[in-house]
């Protein structure tokens, strides 16, 4: 049966095989390397020369003053994210679909989608000259007649600036897939429902709402399977030691030990125990979501 469908369709599986060697290459193939975890890896040796070391780079992680306060800050930083990133592109995308100007529709939309297209480098160095004491936010302190101080360098700062400036990076960008969706419910159900008497608000409750709610399921699930996940390279970008009690994350610390110092067995372990983490959390998002919604990813 298989070779019969392969003799029938041999053109898109010749399409199929790029894909395939990309990720067998690019993100199976390197997944043996986890093995560093368990090692006292070292590059001269290599992998399977080095001695092995059981679990004791993870509970030298574990016993680390530094432990709970990156584990701490990720959870954080993800769960304001999640409180504002979320909701706020579908709530933008409701606004947007009850526009009725096509052209100032879109023309807030590009202007929305642009800052996700900005180098986050570029990015990060705005956010630094703003954020500076004789910066923006700086002379308007002083005009309002408080003392200009480096936000950047404040600890309680940090996680407002990074939540805050990725919501203003990807809102528009987010609310892409919501829109699309939108386009797919039937328009005959808003008929219906303005024959049965519903107005605007009530369409979007009984009708918008529900036919989005898969989308916005996944998206869910997907994003609380990255809670332990934070990008380095902008908190790499955007913090220094005095804010470390608040913006050391684990990527970052990861980066740190393994980069900087050279402790590849130990950065491993800590990545290691993040991904088994964020699978746990896939994991028990999507048993959820089947039971409650029977939307899930599998």
């Amino acid at each position: 049966m298989v070779a019969k469908d392969w003799y029938k369709h041999w053109e898109l599986y010749l399409m199929l095989i790029p894909v395939v060697a990309f990720y067998l290459i690019w993100c199976y193939g390197p997944m043996y390397g986890i093995i560093i975890a368990f090692k006292d890896f070292s590059p001269r040796k290599g992998i399977w020369g080095s001695e092995w070391a059981g679990l004791k780079y993870f509970m030298e992680f574990f016993d680390s003053p530094y432990a709970w306060r990156v584990i701490r800050n990720t959870i954080l930083i993800n769960f304001w994210n999640l409180v504002f990133g979320f909701p706020l592109p579908i709530i933008f995308a409701l606004l947007l679909n009850e526009v009725k100007n096509q052209f100032y529709k879109r023309t807030v939309q590009t202007i929305t989608y642009m800052p996700y297209f900005v180098s986050l480098v570029v990015v990060c160095g705005i956010i630094v000259d703003f954020a500076a004491s004789d910066g923006v936010f700086g002379e308007i302190t002083k005009m309002l007649g408080g003392t200009p101080t480096n936000l950047l360098s404040d600890p309680k700062y940090f996680r407002t600036i990074y939540v805050g400036s990725e919501l203003w990076q990807r809102l528009g960008w987010d609310s892409i897939i919501f829109l699309a969706a939108l386009s797919g419910i039937n328009p005959e159900l808003y008929e219906a429902a303005t024959i049965d008497g519903a107005g605007r608000f009530k369409q979007i409750i009984h009708v918008t709402i529900p036919g989005i709610m898969p989308t916005m399921v996944i998206l869910l699930i997907l994003r609380i399977g990255a809670m332990m996940n934070v990008g380095f390279e902008k908190i790499i970008l955007l913090y220094n030691p005095l804010v470390y009690e608040t913006a050391d994350v684990v990527s970052s610390y990861v980066y740190r030990k393994g980069i900087v110092e050279s402790n590849f067995s130990f950065a491993t372990a800590v990545g290691l125990f993040n991904s088994a983490i964020n699978f746990l959390l896939v994991v028990s998002a999507n048993w959820f979501s089947r039971k409650m919604t029977e939307t899930s990813l599998w």
